[in-house]
């Protein structure tokens, strides 16, 4: 079959929309018309470069859309079945089996090889094989290959279909950091560093945990007043101060939880230093430096009890937490939809281009003919 997609021919090029063609399902896999994926800031670190993938490619891995085919031994899903694309998994390691698949034995090369684990694509453009599977799905594209163990079935929801592919990895990846990794208490203080969809995916969280107080570091003004409206007790500016006097000046004696969506190491130090007796930092963001590094007190640390955590895809089972996410969407407590504005995936680079300079928050991109300008 043939379908367009995005192509990427070489890291730090722009994405150029093709016609490729696309393989017939495996027995354990499903093809997915794709009627909507997000734009993230992963995907974005492979675009240019900073971490290795095979080119030429298509990205992306947060998709949603209509099964159109299943491989013989697929039987959870069937053609016509609305569905959200999520990151693979092995289902059978230890992680798998504790319900945590973002750290999978097999999480690399199931989602980062560029192939299936025997070196074939689900994309070819003539003779020249184009990389797929990215996080075993590589949804820039109007028909995507995944295997099954990375759908969730869509329940009944008010939101159009497009718009859901960000719970695929972004949205859950914040709201999982605070409702699964750190599991807030009630009553606790929480800061959030960063007000792109996945710190404010945590700050929304929060909210549903009962956070008492809810603070957003964030240098965009606009981003800081729509934080106020989802729910945060206060904002701050991290251009107007060193960050951790103003946390704790909002919060003297420190904050019970921290999630740093930035990656940067100067701005995880400066959490690190705010962080409350036993408090917890929560490491979300995808540093471009593979090697960055952070100072840790090895004194201060251990007197305070201060704990240091990674978190991937939020700690989340994606069968279980993407239909609770939508759950609390429904009931008002989780309004994510608000932080997404959709672009025609011809139009990818601008997008790209759009998101980086801030105006807006969290990009979809939809087949050309179905597009609206904004949602």
């Amino acid at each position: 079959m043939e379908t367009r997609a995005a192509v990427l021919e070489r890291a730090g090029d722009e994405f150029v929309l093709q016609d490729v063609m696309v393989e017939e399902p495996r027995a354990d896999e499903v093809v997915v018309r794709i009627e909507g994926v997000g734009l993230c800031h992963s995907d974005i670190v492979f675009a240019e470069g900073h971490r290795p993938y095979p080119m030429p490619a298509v990205l992306g891995h947060e998709g949603a859309g209509i099964v159109v085919s299943i491989g013989s031994e697929v039987t959870d899903f069937a053609p016509g079945d609305a569905v959200i694309l999520g990151f693979s998994s092995c289902e059978a390691c230890p992680r798998c089996d504790e319900g945590l698949p973002g750290y999978c034995a097999d999480f690399a090369p199931l989602n980062f090889i560029g192939s299936r684990r025997d070196g074939t694509t689900a994309y070819r453009r003539g003779d020249t094989k184009v990389a797929s599977h990215f996080f075993g799905q590589s949804s820039f594209a109007r028909h995507a290959v995944t295997r099954a163990g990375n759908l969730v079935k869509v329940p009944e929801t008010s939101l159009d279909l497009s718009l859901l592919g960000p719970l695929g990895c972004g949205i859950q990846t914040g709201a999982g950091a605070v409702m699964r990794a750190l599991a807030c208490a009630a009553g606790s203080s929480l800061v959030v560093v960063g007000g792109g969809s996945v710190g404010l995916s945590a700050l929304m969280a929060g909210s549903v945990q009962g956070c008492a107080k809810i603070v957003l570091v964030e240098p965009m003004a606009e981003r800081r007043a729509l934080a106020m409206e989802l729910g945060a007790s206060a904002t701050i500016d991290p251009l107007a101060g060193p960050l951790t006097e103003q946390i704790l000046a909002l919060l003297p004696g420190g904050a019970d939880y921290i999630v740093d969506t930035t990656g940067r190491p100067d701005v995880a130090t400066g959490a690190l230093d705010s962080l409350a007796v036993h408090g917890t930092l929560a490491l979300l963001g995808v540093p471009h430096d593979a090697a960055a590094t952070i100072p840790l007190p090895l004194s201060r640390t251990m007197l305070r009890g201060h704990r240091v955590i990674g978190v991937v895809e939020g700690d989340s089972d994606q069968k279980t937490f993407i239909p609770e996410l939508i759950a609390l969407r429904e009931a008002g407590r989780f309004p994510f939809d608000r932080l997404i504005r959709t672009f025609p995936l011809s139009q990818i680079n601008e997008a790209i281009a759009a998101q980086a300079r801030g105006e807006c928050i969290k990009v979809v991109l939809l087949p050309d003919a179905d597009c609206a300008e904004e949602s």
